[in-house]
C-alpha cells in the first residue's frame, strides 16, 4: 500500500485512540463488506484497504514504525539499524517514470543497501514474531444465532474461507479461528476472530440466553381458561392458560430459549399474556357482557 495513507483510509485523525480506530473500522468494514455489496469489486478492494490499514494501525508497534517511516514501515528496524531516523528516498526516475519495487525486491534491495551501513558487527537476524490476530465482522440473524450457521470469508487474492458460528453466538460474542489471522514475521500466522452481531427479531426480545415473546390471549379464554399457541424458534408449543389469568402475567417456559455457547444448556422462553378484547359484538353479545356487568356489580 505504498503512498497511501492509512489514517485516511479510516477516516480518523493521527491522534485517534485506539477506541476510535476499532470504532472507525468496524462501521467501514460492515459498510464495504463484499457479503453487503456482491459483485462489487470496488467495494472488495476498498475493503481490503481498510483491513490492511487497521491491520497496522490497531497493533501499537506496527503504528508507532508506521508513524516513523510511513508506508516503508516494514523495514524499520534495518532503519534503526543503519542509524535513520526517518526512511530513506532514492530517485530511480529515467525519463519522468519511478522505477517501483515490489514487496521481496525492496527487501532484498534494503538488506544490500543497508548491509553497508553496519559497523562491522554480525548482523542480527529479526526474531520471529507471531502474525496479529484479525478482527472480521459478522450479522446474523437470531435463528441462525439459535441453530448455529456458516459464512465464507474472502480473503486477499482471492482466497475464501468457510467459518463455522456456533449455536448461542450473540451481540458482541468473538469466534476464534485459529491460524488463519495475520501473516507472521518467520513465526506462526495470528488468529481470525468473528465479531458478531446480531440482528433484531420481529418477535423475540433477547435478554442474555432468555427470549421474551408475547402472546394474544382471547378475553374469554383468559376468563375461563384454555390452551394457546407459542411461538418459540424451533416451532409452536401448546400452553395451557388457567382460569382468570391476569392481563400481562408472564409464563416460563424451561429450556426453551437460546443455546447456552459452549455447552448443551438452554435459557427460557417467558410467554407474556397480551388479552384480546372482542370487537363487532353482537346484540346478543351486548347484552351477556350487560348480565356480567350487572352480576359482578350486585
Amino acid at each position: 500500500m505504498a503512498d497511501k495513507d492509512y489514517y485516511s483510509i479510516l477516516g480518523v485523525e493521527r491522534g485517534a485512540t485506539e477506541r476510535e480506530i476499532k470504532q472507525a473500522y468496524r462501521r467501514l468494514a460492515r459498510k464495504h463488506h463484499p457479503d453487503v455489496n456482491p459483485g462489487d469489486k470496488s467495494a472488495e478492494a476498498r475493503f481490503k484497504e481498510i483491513n490492511e490499514a487497521y491491520e497496522v494501525l490497531s497493533d501499537r508497534e506496527k503504528r508507532q514504525k508506521y508513524d516513523q517511516f510511513g508506508d516503508q514501515w516494514q523495514y524499520a528496524d534495518k532503519f534503526a539499524q543503519a542509524g535513520w531516523q526517518q526512511a530513506p528516498f532514492w530517485d530511480f526516475s529515467r525519463g519522468g517514470s519511478r522505477v517501483t519495487f515490489g514487496g521481496d525486491e525492496l527487501g532484498s534491495l534494503f538488506d544490500d543497501l543497508l548491509s553497508g551501513f553496519t559497523t562491522g558487527a554480525p548482523s542480527r537476524r529479526a526474531q520471529p514474531r507471531r502474525g496479529r490476530d484479525v478482527e472480521y465482522p459478522v450479522e446474523v440473524t437470531l435463528e441462525e444465532a439459535y441453530h448455529g450457521t456458516s459464512r465464507t470469508i474472502s480473503f486477499e487474492g482471492g482466497k475464501r474461507l468457510e467459518v463455522k458460528i456456533p449455536p448461542g453466538v450473540k451481540e458482541g460474542s468473538r469466534v476464534r479461528i485459529a491460524g488463519k489471522g495475520g501473516q507472521g514475521y518467520g513465526g506462526v500466522r495470528g488468529d481470525l476472530y468473528l465479531v458478531i452481531s446480531v440482528k433484531s427479531h420481529r418477535l423475540f426480545e433477547r435478554r442474555g440466553d432468555d427470549l421474551y415473546v408475547e402472546v394474544k390471549v382471547p378475553l374469554v379464554v383468559a376468563m375461563l381458561g384454555g390452551e394457546v399457541q407459542v411461538p418459540t424458534l424451533k416451532g409452536k408449543l401448546a400452553l395451557k392458560i388457567p382460569p382468570e389469568t391476569q392481563n400481562g402475567r408472564a409464563f416460563r417456559l424451561a429450556g426453551q430459549g437460546m443455546p447456552h455457547l459452549g455447552n448443551s444448556a438452554r435459557g427460557d422462553l417467558l410467554a407474556k399474556v397480551n388479552v384480546v378484547l372482542p370487537t363487532n359484538l353482537t346484540q346478543q353479545e351486548k347484552e351477556l357482557f350487560k348480565q356480567l356487568g350487572q352480576l359482578r356489580s350486585g
